[in-house]
């Protein structure tokens, strides 16, 4: 917003031309998500806690020691959501689709996470919306967006331009050697990435800071790639200007605009900053299905939109761990009637073998934060 109220005044007063650049967007985005999560969600878990006075917002196939945990407010994505978009519509420019992208998915997601939790604590249970109609909405929201971007890509809707680009980019391979082009199938990959990671960062979301945290570390390593995808330098050298592009030097994909969604992780890694201050052991506030669905799909709509959808299973290992060992569980009961855990999601494994929530759920950051680095490193091993 502030990128295009000031761009027609940057000729005439000089100062105004640093909106231009996402590297001072970027942060400044971040900064607005996090003063907004530190000043005004105190008050807003105060709300929640008055509401849903009487609540438990326990799951009932938690260990017995979360029973302790009675009467946390949830819910508090909500708020996450509220700073986070505000702070991208505000420093990113929005006349660009892949942004709009983005920030549909996020808040159509954050929609149905709000209905299940709602409907949680109006009935005070632990069962809210049912699973395959939280699939069938994650679906039409998506299908929505896909064919928002598709419109674009055949210069169906004046002024913009998206490109839906249906090759495939693999880790430690580069787009010279190996860039398959799958046509129309790329399509329901490509939702499968999104609605998985999605469901995978919620199901994640079962200790104080868990989920949180490596999201957070997902954001930020998004804001890198999709700065880098985008980037074109230009230097004048011996009377000429000489374009640079980062991403063909890197020997990744070159997305045109996609530099823009640096601005939007900023603004997720912000809100989720601000968001763990209050998140952490032991919580003041849960995040809810209204956090954990719609930030998971940001996430899953970034790494599609930057063409890291492979490279995504490396980042975001520890929400696919979390997510493969309940397809484990459940499957090995149904087949076998055994059990492979103790207790599924894999954390609660972890707490049933004796380990201290604390410790978990810190380990859990370190592996995120080396899974991100490992991710950083495929721009060289190419």
């Amino acid at each position: 917003m502030l990128y295009l109220l000031f761009s027609s005044l940057r000729n005439e007063f000089g100062a105004f031309r640093v909106f231009e650049y996402p590297s001072f967007r970027i942060p400044a985005a971040a900064l607005t998500a996090l003063v907004m999560m530190l000043w005004f969600f105190p008050a807003f878990i105060e709300f929640l806690r008055k509401t849903q006075y009487g609540v438990s917002n326990v799951r009932e196939d938690t260990p017995e020691t979360h029973k302790k945990k009675g009467g946390t407010p949830t819910m508090g994505g909500l708020f996450i959501l509220v700073s986070m978009i505000s702070a991208a519509l505000l420093w990113a420019d929005i006349s660009n689709l892949l942004v709009w992208a983005v920030l549909i998915v996020t808040a159509g997601f954050g929609v149905i996470g709000f209905v299940d939790d709602y409907r949680k604590v109006s009935k005070k249970n632990s069962k809210g919306l049912a699973g395959r109609w939280k699939l069938v909405w994650q679906l039409v929201v998506l299908l929505a967006v896909a064919g928002l971007l598709m419109a674009s890509h055949m210069g169906h809707i004046p002024g913009t331009h998206a490109e839906f680009d249906t090759r495939l980019t693999f880790p430690f391979i580069s787009v010279d050697r190996w860039n398959p082009d799958i046509g129309w199938l790329y399509l329901p990959f490509a939702i499968l990435v999104i609605i998985g990671t999605s469901n995978a960062v919620n199901l994640t979301d079962g200790l104080d800071g868990l989920a949180i945290g490596p999201t957070v570390v997902s954001a930020a390593t998004w804001l890198f790639l999709a700065y880098a995808a985008g980037l074109v330098l230009t230097f004048h050298v011996q009377g000429e200007w000489v374009d640079f592009n980062v991403a063909k030097y890197l020997n990744i994909s070159h997305i045109e605009g996609v530099s823009e969604l640096a601005v939007v992780s900023a603004a997720i890694a912000g809100a989720g900053i601000g968001f763990l201050w209050f998140n952490t052991y032991p919580a003041s506030v849960f995040m809810g299905d209204v956090g954990s669905l719609a930030l998971g799909g940001a996430l899953g709509t970034m790494a599609v939109l930057t063409k890291n959808e492979f490279l995504s299973a490396i980042l975001h290992g520890v929400f696919l761990t979390e997510a493969v060992s309940v397809i484990t569980q459940v499957t090995s009961f149904k087949l076998f009637r055994r059990r492979v855990f103790r207790m599924a999601p894999i954390h609660h494994h972890f707490e049933l073998q004796g380990l201290p929530e604390p410790k978990i759920i810190v380990r859990f950051w370190i592996v995120s934060i080396i899974l991100a680095l490992v991710s950083l490193t495929t721009l060289k091993l190419r």
